[in-house]
Formats: structure tokens, C-alpha cells, sequence
């Protein structure tokens, strides 16, 4: 085993413990050392997966993934800057936020910069967005996509709320929606007619890239 794969198991190991300053050491440290920041991105999303495993099988409470979820986070904030996504072709703007009554912002935080190392222009509505404040962004800023976050089952739908508003505004064939977050899933998307499921950042990335693609062929279909 090489130094960085070490550096980066021991960060697993960190996120999944929930040790903030290990967490933080070990991502300067490979910062400092060139670990691409890609790459230690991953890894720590690698561990909240398995934490997320553990909470499911009741082997961790809620205390346990919030320490996890803290240590990933302020090791996020000293890799933020070095992440080097390749941008894509083509690239857009989006409205990201939480929905209403969800107050965790960790995962939404991670998919916003990685959209925007991406190149993507990311309007962040942080947590526990409503529907209407998601509808009225899409009003002020025109977005192509919105980009909703739930982690919560009981807030799932909300997710209603901003398809009908999107409907009742006209705005529905302007603008594409993706969801993602522990609580949902492409049936859920099918169920509530979200246009995608993203399973993590990366996946975000390149359904954001479709979606996009989607709507500019729709725009040269509707002009013929």
C-alpha cells in the first residue's frame, strides 16, 4: 500500500469514527502532500455510506452519524478548493436546496461543489426550502435544472408541492428536476414525476449534463 492510499484509508477511517480533528489533519495532510482532491472527496463518501449502513443495521444512533457527518464536513471545507472535476461540455445553472424540513446540509453541500467544480453555475438555497421558495427561484433566476435534496421520509411530499407549482406557473417543460438524499429513490422519482435520481455527487454531474441536453434538443424541436 502506497502513502496515499494510506493517507486516504486512514481518512475513511476518520469519517467513519466521527473524529473531526483526525478527519481534518489527514485531508491537510493530503492536500499538502498532492492527493487529489477527487479522489479524497470519494473516500470520504465512501465512509458516510458505510455510516449510513451502520445506522440502518442500528449499530450506530443518530449521535454517531452526526459525529461522521461533522468530521466529513470540516474535512470538505480544506478540500473544497483543490477540487479539480474536469469541466463538462456543457454546462448550465441550477437551483440546489434541502426541502422543507430537511436540516441536514452535508450531502447537498458536497453535491453543489462538485456540480460546480463541474462548471455548473449553482444557486444554493440551503436547507429546509419550501416549495413556492423553490418555484420563486426558478421564477427570479431561470434556471435549467432544480436540484432537490431530501434525507428526511416524512418530507418526501413536499416533492408534490413543487412539481404542481412548476405545473400551475408553466414552467414545468422549462425547467428539469433531480432529486437525490438517503430518502429517495428513482421509484420515488417516478411516483412524484421528478425527471431524475442522482445517487451521489458524481451521478448528479453527469444527470445534470443530460437533463441539459434534453432541454436544448426539446428548445430546436419546439423552434422547427
Amino acid at each position: 500500500m502506497n502513502e496515499t492510499e494510506e493517507l486516504l484509508n486512514a481518512l475513511f477511517q476518520a469519517v467513519v469514527s466521527g473524529n473531526i480533528q483526525e478527519a481534518k489533519k489527514i485531508a491537510g495532510k493530503a492536500v499538502s502532500q498532492g492527493v487529489s482532491a477527487d479522489e479524497t472527496l470519494e473516500k470520504m463518501t465512501e465512509a458516510m455510506h458505510v455510516v449510513d449502513r451502520k445506522y440502518e443495521r442500528k449499530e450506530y444512533f443518530i449521535v454517531d452519524v452526526a459525529s461522521s457527518a461533522s468530521a466529513m464536513r470540516e474535512a470538505f471545507k480544506i478540500i473544497q478548493p483543490h477540487l479539480q472535476m474536469k469541466s463538462i461540455d456543457i454546462a448550465g445553472k441550477i437551483v440546489m436546496g434541502s426541502l422543507k424540513g430537511n436540516i441536514q446540509s452535508i450531502g447537498k453541500d458536497i453535491v453543489t461543489a462538485t456540480l460546480r467544480a463541474a462548471g455548473f453555475q449553482v444557486v444554493d438555497l440551503g436547507v429546509d426550502v419550501s416549495p413556492d421558495a423553490f418555484v420563486d427561484a426558478v421564477i427570479q433566476e431561470e434556471p435549467q435544472i432544480v436540484g432537490i435534496s431530501v434525507s428526511v421520509d416524512e418530507t418526501i411530499p413536499f416533492l408534490k408541492g413543487v412539481v404542481d407549482r412548476l405545473q400551475q406557473e408553466n414552467l414545468r417543460n422549462r425547467v428539469k428536476i433531480v432529486i437525490g438524499g438517503p430518502a429517495v429513490s428513482e421509484k420515488i422519482r417516478k411516483k412524484y414525476g421528478a425527471d431524475a435520481y442522482a445517487k451521489d455527487a458524481w451521478d448528479c454531474v453527469r444527470k445534470a449534463r443530460n437533463l441539459i441536453d434534453e432541454l436544448r434538443k426539446d428548445m430546436v424541436l419546439r423552434s422547427d
